[in-house]
């Protein structure tokens, strides 16, 4: 068998690091994208396993960016066999206080990225034949949470959940699986940058009562390239966060 290809966008830091990481060890080749290029060079230096392991800095919000992960790809290994949108941003605000250039920031990213460079993974699996596709969502979408607004980074993540189901239906037929991971509270240097200086006191949000750990993630989407006859499912991994709650 060939050694399987894995795209993973936003991947310098927490969860999608995770996941290049555990593709690596499994033996895959793998390609990783950020925008911020220091953070990137960093996360390339770290993993190791350059020989089978490339890196191409870029703003996911422009369509080039993701054309561009899938030459890369292409060159290098020769094919595109999973794509994970993890790319994105996440952050609280009053829906009163957002205007149209505070949601196109979130629709741009999140939204258009995942759109756009699935776009351009899925031309290329069609000439292969077969391709997995797994979008990173939240719990937010189907869960929300009083006293944490967040309509503008939600709304782009609802995009993300309904794109994948479309996806799922419109390229089944041609072996092209598509999945998203919808997380609960996970343990990453983006509950800093949402202004949550400790994840672990959102614990009572989840029946198990702790927070996740980009493992979980990673582990999660490791099944899921892997499956070959799960398709359109949002997975949450969320600790039990949307099947209940705890009595205060």
């Amino acid at each position: 068998m060939k050694t399987q290809t894995i795209i993973v966008t936003g991947a310098s830091t927490g969860i999608g690091k995770a996941i290049a990481g555990l593709f690596l060890e499994k033996g895959y080749n793998v390609v990783i994208n950020a925008a911020n290029e220091d953070n990137l060079n960093a996360t390339f230096s770290e993993l190791g396993h350059h020989d089978r392991l490339v890196k191409v800095a870029g703003d996911i919000s422009k369509t080039s960016t993701g054309q561009q992960l899938i030459d890369a790809a292409v060159s290098h290994f020769g094919s595109v066999d999973v794509l994970v949108n993890n790319a994105g941003i996440f952050e609280p605000k009053g829906f009163l206080e957002v205007d149209e250039t505070y949601l196109d920031r979130f629709l741009s990213i999140n939204l258009k990225g995942t759109f756009f460079t699935s776009q351009a993974a899925i031309r290329q699996m069609l000439k292969q034949g077969e391709g997995s596709i797994i979008n990173i969502g939240t719990v937010l979408v189907d869960h929300a949470i009083g006293g944490f607004p967040a309509t503008a980074p939600i709304s782009s993540k609802g995009g993300i959940h309904a794109l994948t189901r479309q996806l799922a239906a419109e390229f089944g037929k041609n072996n092209i699986l598509v999945n998203g991971i919808a997380p609960g509270i996970i343990r990453s240097p983006l509950q800093a940058k949402t202004g949550i200086s400790n994840a672990d006191s959102l614990a009572g949000l989840h029946l198990l009562n702790r927070i996740g750990d980009t493992k979980d993630v990673a582990e999660l989407a490791l099944y899921l390239a892997e499956s070959n006859f799960v398709t359109g499912e949002i997975i949450n991994l969320d600790g039990g966060h949307v099947s209940g709650h705890h009595i205060a």
